[in-house]
């Protein structure tokens, strides 16, 4: 199972003939408008990303943003001929229809690619050793975090479906629904607050260590629900023995990296770094092809194979010389290259034209508040609940309202699955750049009196000086 679906050919002849007019093709009639969209994206990620740590938000939202204004909301809208001439181009002899689907799968295989090493990356940023520190408190922000948006999405969901769900499965719509409301993405939140230098903070400490039980648990129930809804798709009906199946096979996959791999890849790493700090070419080569055979697992089970590069990056965290060695080796190349591509795939899915009411628009504004309410409110609360005070908890819940690039995950399985109708996807996309970009500003405003403000200011951040 793969994260984007792609629709076949409806017949052996039309696949016949699809075929026949690919083999006709030259690779660089097909690499020359490739070169063109790929170019775009990096130049128009980077830029937006410098601009947007100039206007004091960190250069992930940038990167967000960049995709929705490359894509047909912004730039379709404003220079319609230039946008379908790069993402649009056309193939001598082959119709409009297939070389737009001959791009998409490479855009999806350039973007599926980039979330199995991304996933990993995020893996290896959880430091479970946090909840030995933050404790109860960070349990209950945690849970409130993912059961109270998780309900709103749920109800809300319910009361939309009989106005945007036309022909679409309600349950699924409404588990997909949930489950996105109850993401926290910690990539996004971890490079925040790097870049405000608060993670050495008490505060700091607490909200990853909640972020990352959050992940967790969201993992689990995207996993869970893809499992329910493939089900009742492929079946009319849930087939429990399936989905059984795939979650024992999730269980086993788990325990299998845990007390198999986790042991077998600490003395690989161990001999690895007591010769150097660097990974050579034949230990790069060797650790992708982990990564590959992990992702292959974890799609043969049943749930997305980005789920089998997360779990190797987790059961590794904790051999800090050897990822940052793997950072220096193919994160910033994972950031600059497939990062940009996912979020113009994104964009390009993303059409603000299909609000094309003032109900949709309403059910948008709801989406976002629900979402907000949810994480802001309910994370805050329950921090407040155990100990911290009210602007230490309001702190704590802003930063777990934080969505972004786990939210497009999300939001895209749902969408490929078929239980996600474009105007919502739409209304998802951008709750999920207003529940990001609203993360800093409140910071700010939040911090006066905690031990976040000496920090945050003498970071650079609000100088726009911090690292991008």
């Amino acid at each position: 199972m793969s994260t984007f679906a792609i629709t076949p050919p409806t017949s052996a002849t039309s696949f016949q003939d699809a075929a026949q007019l690919l083999r006709g093709l030259h690779v660089e009639a097909v690499l020359l408008p490739l070169l063109w969209q790929i170019g775009l994206i990096i130049l128009a990620a980077r830029l937006f990303a410098w601009l947007f740590r100039q206007l004091g938000q960190p250069s992930t939202v940038g990167e967000i943003a960049a995709g929705l204004i490359i894509g047909p909301s912004v730039l379709g809208q404003l220079a319609p001929g230039a946008f379908e001439a790069i993402f649009h181009p056309t193939l001598h002899g082959v119709p409009v229809a297939l070389s737009d689907q001959l791009f998409r799968w490479i855009m999806t295989g350039f973007s599926q690619m980039g979330l199995i090493f991304l996933l990993f990356l995020i893996g290896m940023e959880f430091d479970f050793r946090h909840l030995k520190v933050s404790g109860k408190s960070a349990i209950a922000v945690s849970v409130t975090g993912v059961a109270l948006p998780f309900a709103l999405g749920w109800a809300l969901a319910g009361a939309m479906y009989p106005y945007v769900g036309q022909g679409i499965d309600k349950a699924g719509f409404m588990l997909f629904m949930g489950t996105a409301m109850s993401i926290t993405a910690i990539p996004i939140l971890g490079r925040i607050m790097m870049e405000m230098g608060i993670t050495r903070s008490k505060i700091g400490a607490l909200t990853i260590s909640a972020a990352a039980v959050d992940d967790a648990l969201g993992w689990i129930l995207l996993a869970t629900v893809t499992a329910l809804v493939t089900s009742r798709r492929e079946g009319g009906s849930i087939d429990w023995i399936q989905t059984l199946l795939m979650l024992v096979g999730t269980v086993v996959f788990a325990l299998a990296m845990i007390y198999l791999v986790r042991p077998l890849m600490r003395r690989w790493i161990s001999r690895i770094m007591s010769t150097s700090t660097e990974l050579n070419v034949n230990h790069l080569a060797g650790l992708i092809a982990i990564i590959f055979v992990c992702a292959i697992i974890t799609n043969l089970i049943g749930i997305f194979a980005i789920f089998g590069a997360f779990q190797l990056g987790a059961i590794i965290s904790e051999e800090h010389a050897f990822r940052e060695a793997v950072n220096r080796r193919i994160k910033d190349f994972v950031t600059a290259f497939f990062l940009p591509i996912f979020f113009a795939y994104t964009g390009s899915r993303t059409n603000i034209g299909s609000l094309e009411s003032s109900q949709l628009w309403i059910f948008c504004g709801l989406v976002s508040l629900a979402a907000i309410v949810g994480k802001f409110g309910g994370c805050g609360i329950a921090a407040w609940l155990t100990g911290s005070r009210p602007r230490e908890a309001a702190c704590i819940g802003i930063m777990m309202n934080t969505r972004a690039l786990m939210e497009l995950v999300v939001i895209n399985v749902g969408k490929d699955l078929g239980v996600i109708p474009d105007s919502v996807y739409c209304m998802l996309v951008i709750m999920a750049l207003v529940t990001t970009v609203m993360t800093t500003p409140i910071i700010t405003r939040a911090m006066k009196g905690t031990e976040l403000e000496p920090l945050i200011e003498e970071s650079g951040f609000l100088r726009g000086q911090s690292q991008a």
